[in-house]
């Protein structure tokens, strides 16, 4: 199961295994480097079904640090195009997350401290839907007028665009961890009295407008994921598993074709109940109950594991993060501990029979 392909629209991974987004704060002016192509290069060459570069920032502002990623102006098209042409050459299908990190944004890497900076090293002001900051010592947000709503909208679409020129065969939305799109969603950072906040179906506006603006960007047969925070561990007070089920059947008809099932960041300091494939619950509701694919994350680090997820119909993918980053050729290695078939590069065959 956990090797079979699966399609999405008009795209087959060769398995379920999919490389979850993973920032590496690598990047300078948002371009990508050589950097990016070995380290999404190696993950295809590992042979996971779909990689995924991380999240990419629609707007200059909207980078969780200076250093991120980014896809806002036409410039940076080519160099993401060689790292897509090598992930398609590997045989691993090439996607890209499409990313702002609202009230979240202009802070160091985790390496500098991962501290709130502003000019000359990071900048202001950061939006949000209300003016609230993250914690103590953290800018105070720009609540958005409701015209550059609009235009963060259309800088979505705008990238969405790009990367389907880049050559990347599938896109991912942020809609988790406290950025932008969650931001809006959540009643803990929404406190908005207009039509983008209130009631659910305000809430949920900004999500569903920028799904629109992406999928009028990109051709009919690109699968569209979107990440969500199923849940913000904090009970009926913030956003629900319940709440992710009502967005998840309204983005399926929206052309949304994949909820990828994180939790949390919202704010800090929350309990989180982390364990062993902790997230994979969330990720089965929404798959029942919404009736739309889902992507299982959290902790899963076991082929035998990865393979249960799939195998008893909890999710359709699993998503890997720092599993990945300790062994890129997980893949290869769980197809031998399964006994499934997944051919190595026949650069690396020996090593592998």
């Amino acid at each position: 199961m956990l090797f079979d392909p699966f399609t999405l629209r008009g795209v087959t991974l060769r398995n379920r295994i999919g490389v979850s987004p993973m920032c590496q704060y690598s990047s300078t002016d948002g371009f990508a480097d050589d950097w990016h192509l070995v380290h999404l290069g190696s993950r295809a060459v590992g042979g996971a079904g779909l990689v995924m570069a991380e999240a990419t920032a629609v707007e200059a502002r909207g980078r969780i640090s200076p250093h991120d990623l980014g896809l806002w102006k036409d410039e940076q098209i080519e160099p993401l195009a060689r790292v897509a042409r090598f992930v398609r050459g590997q045989g691993a299908v090439a996607a890209l997350q499409l990313a702002h990190a609202g009230r979240n944004a202009s802070v160091t890497r985790p390496w500098d401290g991962d501290k709130p900076v502003g000019p000359p090293d990071g900048w202001t002001p950061i939006v949000a839907p209300s003016a609230l900051p993250f914690d103590e010592g953290y800018q105070t947000p720009l609540a958005l007028p409701e015209p550059e709503i609009a235009a963060v909208v259309a800088a979505f679409g705008a990238t969405a665009g790009r990367a389907a020129r880049a050559g990347f065969q599938a896109l991912e939305i942020h809609g988790a961890h406290g950025y932008l799109i969650h931001e809006f969603l959540s009643p803990v950072t929404n406190r908005r009295d207009d039509g983008w906040g209130g009631s659910f179906d305000n809430r949920v506006r900004f999500a569903v407008e920028t799904v629109r603006a992406v999928r009028r960007a990109v051709p009919e047969r690109m699968p569209l994921l979107m990440r969500l925070s199923t849940t913000d561990w904090l009970g009926e007070a913030g956003w629900t598993v319940e709440d992710s089920i009502a967005l998840a059947r309204r983005l399926k008809g929206e052309g949304v074709d994949l909820i990828d099932c994180s939790s949390g960041g919202i704010a800090p300091r929350i309990a989180i109940d982390a364990g062993p494939g902790y997230q994979v619950p969330n990720a089965a509701r929404i798959r029942a109950e919404a009736g739309i694919a889902t992507a299982a994350i959290g902790f899963i680090t076991s082929p035998a594991q990865a393979e249960q997820t799939i195998r008893s119909g909890q999710a359709d993918l699993v998503f890997l993060a720092r599993e990945m980053l300790r062994d890129p050729y997980w893949p290869l290695r769980a197809a031998r501990e399964l006994r499934a078939p997944l051919d190595a590069p026949v650069q690396y065959g020996r090593a592998w029979r």
